[in-house]
């Protein structure tokens, strides 16, 4: 039991009064940074795996040819060249009006008119998507089908460039993981030292009860509850402003929609997993405290 029954009278033994001392207060702000730390984490390994998802079996095919017309025939030609294939899930061409709008927020003109931007030559893209299997014998095909489609048209893969980002969040979200485990052990310590400073303050109750045939079953118990509840105090205070916390933030960026940052969310198995850390937290300050009392009880006898 995580906080178990103890009679009335035998609680008066212990001071019952609600977030006294710094225990609650210290487990309350590691509860609030574990919870922040483990949505961090969560969301990178989210993004990290949509990203890889993304661009693990897409490539793009740039056609530099010179010539506007001939370059526009190659590019037709690939499209339904590589969409006949049984390796390609789905083969796009990019539009130029499509292009001119992307590069024209760089060339300051959101709708792509830019003088300067109508002059240049752009390259024909066709964006070509791979069904699973074997990612290099597909490759190797759609460089085959692209030297007789389009000779001298330029093959990069997404991975190639996206994939460092990709092993970055990922990164990033072990190490948000690791500050969980850290923090976990950081509250695990909280509770041994307090059950330690505890019984050290009440060595004299501790003595009576003995003397008048208590074991050290019941009086680990006693303390246990005493420790459980300041714990579940400051771990319900830590939860509720980390939760405050990650609305605010997740009503912030419901408005992306774009980027790698649109790809960073939750998801229902997230916010279980956030739900469930403080009821393990508490699970854990119970048994790491039972397990510290019944240990220094044998060494006081």
């Amino acid at each position: 039991m995580i906080i178990p029954r103890v009679p009335a009278q035998h609680r008066r033994l212990l001071p019952d009064r609600r977030l006294s001392g710094p225990t609650p207060w210290v487990i309350a702000i590691l509860m609030l940074l574990t919870l922040l730390a483990a949505a961090a984490g969560v969301g990178l390994a989210r993004s990290a795996h949509a990203i890889g998802n993304a661009i693990a079996g897409r490539v793009t095919v740039q056609i530099v040819t010179a010539n506007p017309v001939v370059r526009a025939e190659q590019a037709l030609a690939l499209r339904r060249a590589a969409a006949a294939q049984p390796f390609v899930r789905e083969a796009r061409s990019v539009e130029q009006a499509e292009l001119k709008a992307t590069l024209g927020q760089w060339f300051g003109s959101s709708e792509g008119d830019d003088p300067v931007l109508a002059s240049l030559p752009l390259p024909a893209l066709v964006d070509i998507d791979f069904i699973g299997g074997d990612r290099a014998g597909h490759m190797s095909q759609l460089r085959a089908l692209v030297a007789r489609e389009a000779p001298g048209a330029r093959i990069i893969p997404h991975a190639e460039w996206l994939g460092p980002v990709a092993r970055l969040i990922r990164s990033l979200a072990w190490v948000a993981g690791g500050l969980v485990l850290l923090m976990t052990l950081a509250s695990a310590a909280v509770v041994i030292m307090t059950a330690r400073a505890a019984l050290g303050t009440h060595y004299a109750t501790i003595e009576m009860l003995h003397l008048i045939g208590a074991t050290d079953q019941q009086i680990a118990r006693l303390f246990q509850r005493r420790i459980a509840i300041d714990t579940a105090y400051g771990i319900a205070l830590g939860a509720t402003v980390a939760a405050a916390i990650l609305l605010l933030i997740g009503w912030q960026w419901s408005g992306v929609t774009s980027g790698l940052a649109a790809t960073a969310s939750l998801g229902a198995a997230g916010w279980a997993l956030l739900l469930a850390l403080p009821l393990l937290a508490i699970a854990l300050a119970a048994l790491t405290a039972r397990q510290t009392l019944l240990a220094a009880l044998k060494k006081i006898l």
